[in-house]
This record gives structure tokens, sequence and C-alpha cells, in this order.
């Protein structure tokens, strides 16, 4: 099996796993075809960003307890979905990003040229 890759073609590298992070809560952006949301960009939260994915339905700050999810704040690491960070991109309200820990599939709807400028 071949590891998962990141956006610069090397093996994925770990997002976080405080708070752990992940479609497979794994740490990692890894990603499978049940991911509709695509939850592979791995974002460095800002409190613009979170309040951006709030107000577009997906609210990242407010503990879930019930589905073992902390809230985040700024400054937290975490598997972001990328339709929701290009949109936040196209706002100019984009976090910066982990480029060796997000997920090459990022690339099939963000341009690496664009991740590039928001890479930490």
């Amino acid at each position: 099996m071949n590891p998962n890759l990141n956006v610069l073609g090397k093996e994925l590298q770990e997002c976080s796993t405080d708070p752990l992070t992940g479609w497979y809560r794994d740490g990692c952006c890894n990603t499978d075809e049940n991911d509709r949301g695509l939850h592979v960009v791995c974002g460095i939260l800002t409190e613009k960003f979170l309040e951006f994915a709030k107000s577009k339905g997906n609210d990242l700050i407010t503990p879930a307890p019930q589905f073992n999810f902390p809230g985040l704040t700024p400054g937290d690491r975490w598997c972001v979905c990328a339709r929701t960070w290009l949109d936040a991109a196209n706002h100019g309200v984009a976090c910066p990003v982990n480029l060796e820990a997000t997920h090459e599939e990022s690339l099939r709807i963000i341009p690496l040229e664009l991740l590039e400028m928001y890479a930490e």
C-alpha cells in the first residue's frame, strides 16, 4: 500500500494530535471516498477563519461533547474541508496551512500556488 502523499508529493505528515484531527481522527489529513467534505487541508486556525467557517454553517468553535469534539481556538491545527478553505481564501480570510500535512487530494480543488501563498 502506498503512503498517503502531501501536496509536495512526499509522505503525509501529522497535522495535530491535540486536538486530535483528521477524517479518521488519527492526527493526519487522510481521506477516502466517504469523506465528502474533503477534510484534507492542515490549517493553523485563526479567529477570522473560524468565524468565516461558522458563518457558512461549519461551527468549529462550539464544543460538541457528544461527538468528542472539544471546540477549536485560534492557533489550533485542524484538517479543514478543502472547499471551506478555498472559500475563505476567496474572501481574504484563509488560515495558514502546513503543506507537509496537507493531503494531495486538496489539489483537486485548490491550486498548489494558492496553498503556497498561505504556507506557514
